[in-house]
């Protein structure tokens, strides 16, 4: 049994249940859990492993949940830099079919290295095509050398153009392979116990590009194993006018019909939905993960997150696929989120005096969405926040930074409000990840190398 104490720590942000923030605070932990959480003066003062935090602010590890790593690989492509959501995709799908097991496996760990930098300490991934002999398989060996937290999505497309569906015919997948490989994976990975480091999603793709049918199945499939369930949904106001079209329902409606509502479903984007379909979501137990960068990027919209927060939806946060973000960085992510759901008050009047206006994102709010909202979202009860029994995953940035001068009253909210900051430190259940701002898991400047060779490779059409 092993123990780490973190003392000294100028200013400790819990998010517990009283959402605590302490001055000259602590953590002791044993075997990965923490066990105290408190004042310097009140816990252990020794432990197999000491950390002195004196001049740093520590915060829960971050939570990403939706992404697409392999876009790394596809960042700023001309063609698609300026295109909304349906030609985005017509774009790339077919660069993406030129994707190998060794591609999947790169931009896995290039994605995974920069939410780490940036504090992320668990992410979940969207792989939704398989060309050339790509497995998810090759995803997980790759973040298990990074060393953070994963929940690999299972994706799919089933749903070609040749049947009505927006991806070509060369990057989807039959239902029957689709089901098993899904089967599989699920008995061969997915670890349900608290702290674990792997678990699998069932995700097919989107309305666009599976079949209702493949929705049902996977469903069942999914509470059969007890594993959740995700999708893109109510993105852009393209995918309303094809749900309309091809199902004669909006997106949330048609995602009732199929069974897929519950605790155990999140949906990604979820930009354009009315004030019924968020009390659908309130009421079923959705999730949603805001992805605000992307939905900027893509011009698709602004998610309504006050909304979602006033109703009782869990929202967490995505940075989305790095060719519609075209970064992996967790903090910047909250930053957005702040910053966009301020505008989105300000286009409702929340500028004018008056009781009526819309309230403002608060920094802390949007912290929490990053923490706590992303660890409820995924349906985990062990990370998420620095307390007693949950997981010892925390970052931690040094307050002498440039950035952080003159926001010495209120280091939290500074988090948010000032430029994104790199991490000093980052823990994974008292393993640390990043030490003096470096990633001590994957050589990095070889990764970049392999990668920028690869993602040359794929875009080019070179052998």
């Amino acid at each position: 049994m092993t123990t780490l104490l973190v003392k000294n720590i100028s200013f400790l942000v819990t998010m517990d249940g009283a959402r605590r923030e302490i001055v000259n605070g602590a953590i002791f932990a044993r075997d990965g859990i923490i066990e105290q959480v408190g004042q310097t003066a009140d816990l252990p003062a020794t432990a197999d492993r000491v950390l002195d935090l004196n001049g740093y602010i520590v915060f829960p590890g971050l939570i990403n949940t939706h992404h697409h790593f392999y876009q790394t690989l596809t960042r700023v492509v001309p063609a698609a830099q300026d295109a909304n959501l349906f030609n985005w995709l017509k774009t790339l799908y077919p660069i993406w079919a030129r994707l190998t097991p060794e591609d999947i496996y790169i931009s896995t760990q290039t994605a995974l290295a920069e939410l780490a930098l940036s504090g992320c300490t668990t992410a979940s991934d969207h792989l939704y095509l398989y060309p050339n002999g790509s497995r998810l398989d090759d995803e997980i060996a790759a973040a298990r050398e990074v060393g953070l937290r994963l929940h690999a999505s299972r994706g799919s497309m089933s749903l070609g153009e040749s049947k009505g569906g927006l991806p070509p015919d060369s990057v989807v997948d039959s239902e029957e392979h689709i089901l098993r490989d899904s089967q599989r994976l699920i008995e061969q990975y997915h670890d349900p116990k608290p702290g674990s480091m792997v678990q699998i999603v069932l995700a097919p793709c989107s309305p666009f590009s599976v079949t209702g049918d493949l929705m049902r199945e996977s469903a069942v499939l999914a509470r059969q194993y007890g594993v959740h369930l995700h999708t893109h949904l109510a993105e852009t106001q393209d995918e309303e006018v094809f749900c309309l079209q091809k199902f004669g329902m909006r997106p949330v409606e048609y995602m009732e019909s199929l069974g897929w509502v519950g605790n155990d479903v999140w949906f990604a984007h979820a930009v354009h939905v009315n004030p019924a379909e968020i009390e659908v979501f309130a009421h079923t137990g959705c999730g949603v993960a805001h992805c605000p960068s992307s939905n900027m990027r893509l011009a698709s919209g602004i998610a309504p997150v006050m909304p979602y927060i006033k109703a009782g939806v869990k929202v967490g946060l995505g940075v989305d696929g790095s060719a519609s973000n075209d970064g992996s960085h967790m903090l910047e992510e909250v930053r957005q989120a702040m910053l966009l759901a301020r505008l989105s008050a300000g286009l409702q009047g929340a500028s004018l005096s008056g009781q009526d206006a819309p309230p403002l994102m608060t920094a802390r709010q949007a912290l929490e969405l990053g923490t706590r909202g992303g660890a409820a979202v995924l349906g985990r009860n062990d990370i998420g926040a620095l307390e007693a029994g949950k997981c010892c995953d925390f970052a931690a940035i040094r307050l002498d930074r440039l950035t952080y001068a003159g926001a010495q009253h209120d280091p939290v909210a500074a988090l948010a409000f000032c430029a994104p900051q790199n991490v000093d430190i980052l823990s994974v259940g008292g393993n640390l990840v990043v030490e003096d701002g470096q990633l001590r898991t994957v050589d990095v400047p070889r990764l970049v190398e392999r990668h920028n060779r690869a993602a040359q490779r794929l875009v080019t059409g070179e052998a």
